[in-house]
């Protein structure tokens, strides 16, 4: 049965909704611990947490990765169901999941066009919603570098700096180029080398597009 589309409207600043799931774990103990109050929801969809700046946000843990691909019907679903706001990603990245994360990588940024962000668990994603909450005024998610300010948004940073050899300062001039990583995974090692050089536009191009196979 399909989940019906998420209906609710994004919160106030300094607000994060929460599917009703989440309600003692963890990482909601970490939001209130910063600073952001919580609302509960038990009708998200398929949608975990949705955020002030119209984000909506999708938790892949250790154990929805590790049981098998049933982890791809909720993506699909997902992406169906929360096309009103931007969606992002969160996967857990441990030991157990690393020889996964490939496959999971291209699945979600190269097949369904999202946005992955990994994390080590719950206290780091809640790390990441408090950053994402500081560095927005509500206004809409973009990947483009906001004109006001110059900054970067915070999350799609940390998503680049995952790239063997790339750091903050490889990472924003990509990002600069590029308005989306969705474009930078599909991009040639030409034109990554003409950004930031030979060896980091070959490590990029390996990152975004090495086997899942090849993964020991």
């Amino acid at each position: 049965m399909e989940s019906k589309k998420a209906t609710v409207s994004a919160p106030a600043y300094g607000h994060v909704i929460a599917s009703e799931k989440w309600r003692n774990s963890s990482l909601i103990q970490s939001l209130k611990g910063g600073g952001i109050k919580t609302l509960f929801e038990s009708e998200l969809g398929m949608a975990d947490f949705l955020l002030p700046n119209k984000s909506c946000i999708l938790y892949l843990s250790e154990c929805d990765v590790i049981a098998g691909t049933s982890y791809k019907r909720k993506l699909v679903r997902y992406r169906n169901a929360c096309s009103s706001f931007q969606e992002l990603v969160l996967v857990e990245k441990t030991r157990l999941v690393e020889q996964y994360f490939w496959a999971v990588q291209k699945f979600v940024v190269l097949e369904l066009g999202l946005t992955l962000l990994p994390v080590g668990g719950q206290t780091e994603a809640s790390q990441l919603l408090l950053q994402m909450q500081v560095h927005t005024d509500g206004k809409e998610y973009t990947f483009r570098k906001r004109s006001s300010t110059g900054l970067l948004d915070p999350q799609v940073l940390a998503a680049v700096q995952q790239v063997p050899g790339v750091g903050r300062v490889k990472a924003m001039a990509l990002l600069e180029h590029f308005s989306s990583i969705h474009q930078l995974c599909n991009a040639t090692v030409e034109e990554l080398e003409a950004i930031v050089g030979q060896a980091a536009a070959q490590n990029i191009y390996t990152f975004f597009h090495k086997p899942a196979a090849a993964v020991k």
